[in-house]
């Protein structure tokens, strides 16, 4: 197989070896197939994965008691953000938005008209079919998506995922580059790299930001080969 940057062939092998392993025991069709793509991925380098932005807002930051509020998608292919693809969705809750209207500025008036949560699970993987996901701070909208998905289906699932910001920590650390409390945010990211300020806590703006941003770390890594980019 080719290699990846930062994954060896046997590290490579092991993480299409799992995701096979939990799409052919995963009673969700759509879950199945969505994890199967991932592993067929694994034989291409990460410069010619069709990839897939994404961002969450959520009521607050934890899985187990906060609610997902809207989800935004942007497909990235090759050096290019495919706009036409992109796609946002509120989601209608249960609890309703609380303090965090004073964030995201979603009120639960917006979410009335929302799609319920497993549809919008459903429409958000099927256009990540083929595509690895990619998220500023993944691990955080990661737990929200596998916590998701526990509930509903009572499946416990890894979905791996670039992390923008994890590539921009580490970036830094090589090129010992110092940066102050909230550099590493998505904003303080992309200005490093003159890319323009987008309103915040929008869904679909801050995928496309986060999207905009690993194009300009790809470019920028030096050398490629040590970052790691899949994990």
């Amino acid at each position: 197989m080719s290699s990846v940057p930062g994954l060896t062939a046997l590290a490579r092998w092991r993480l299409s070896r799992r995701l096979n392993h939990e799409a052919e025991h995963c009673a969700v069709p759509w879950l199945a197939a969505y994890l199967a793509s991932l592993a067929d991925l694994l034989s291409l380098p990460v410069s010619q994965m069709p990839l897939l932005a994404f961002d969450l807002e959520m009521t607050g930051l934890e899985p187990s008691v906060d609610e997902i509020l809207s989800i935004g998608a942007v497909p990235i292919d090759g050096p290019r953000l495919t706009l036409t693809g992109a796609w946002h969705s509120l989601v209608a809750g249960d609890t309703g938005v609380g303090q965090s209207a004073c964030i995201h500025g979603i009120v639960d008036q917006d979410l009335q008209q929302g799609t319920k949560l497993e549809r919008a699970l459903v429409e958000l993987f099927a256009r990540a079919k083929g595509r690895w996901l990619v998220a500023h701070h993944a691990p955080l909208d990661i737990s929200f998506l596998t916590h998701a998905i526990e509930h509903l289906y009572g499946i416990n699932v890894s979905l791996p995922a670039i992390d923008t910001m994890a590539l921009e920590h580490r970036r830094l650390q090589m090129t010992q580059q110092p940066w102050v409390e909230g550099g590493l945010r998505l904003a303080a990211c992309r200005q490093r790299y003159g890319l323009p300020l987008y309103p915040a806590h929008n869904a679909l703006m801050d995928a496309i930001g986060c999207g905009e941003l690993l194009l300009a770390q790809k470019s920028a890594m030096q050398p490629a080969s040590v970052i790691e980019l899949l994990q």
